[in-house]
């Protein structure tokens, strides 16, 4: 009864001061853009975030870009990347569709002509208790080419299960909007990572065409 007790005594204090703790912040900016952004490198923090468990191996940072100068600008989330210092691992964020699973058909649209669809056919690691993954792959393409492409649409296919759907649907409404911008637009970017970082390690790197940044996160106390 005693250890009963002792446990969930040192259970509330160590959410008490889980609680007092916000998570690890980054900014940086030039004349035409400010990046701002917040990580989120362990899966509690992350489910807290997303509302799901997203397993090991993935590393969430919500962004958020403001265009500093008067004409409208293009972002797109490959502009981004995560290094380690750890091991000096680089990361690009994962589409959606490479986290929630098999049968992901993806969408995309360009400038000029009819959407491309792909079917992502990489392999998917991962399991239940977590999201299964892809890995990139060789996808194959029916449609008409585009020229130009605006943006990627990301549909679960026939053979996706009702938790695979739910979870691509959360992270597509969750991830950061590609595509022109005017005004400051926030989102998620998923970055897969292997093993674990501290956050003084990590580094998140914007290589766009409004600028080149780099930021490090710093703890703060609510």
């Amino acid at each position: 009864m005693k250890l009963q007790l002792i446990a969930c005594s040192l259970a509330a204090v160590t959410a008490g001061i889980a609680a007092d703790v916000a998570p690890p912040t980054g900014e940086a900016a030039s004349k035409k853009l400010e990046v701002q952004a917040t990580l989120y490198n362990d899966k509690a923090a992350i489910r807290n975030l997303i509302g799901q468990d997203l397993g090991d191996g993935i590393i969430v940072v919500q962004v958020r870009v403001t265009p500093k100068a008067d004409e409208p600008m293009k972002i797109w989330r490959e502009d981004f990347f995560l290094r380690s210092d750890k091991d000096g691992q680089k990361s690009e964020p994962y589409e959606p569709s490479q986290i929630a699973g098999a049968s992901v058909i993806t969408l995309t649209r360009g400038q000029e002509g009819a959407p491309v669809m792909v079917q992502d056919q990489g392999p998917v690691w991962g399991g239940v208790g977590g999201a299964p993954r892809r890995l990139p792959g060789q996808g194959g393409g029916f449609g008409n080419a585009t020229i130009g492409v605006e943006r990627t649409d990301t549909q679960v296919g026939e053979n996706s299960s009702e938790e695979q759907k739910k979870l691509l649907a959360l992270l597509n409404e969750k991830v950061l909007p590609e595509g022109e911008i005017s005004e400051p637009v926030t989102g998620l970017l998923y970055f897969p990572m292997e093993g674990k970082h501290k956050v003084k390690q990590l580094e998140l790197h914007y290589r766009g065409e409004a600028a080149k940044l780099d930021l490090r996160f710093v703890k703060k106390n609510k």
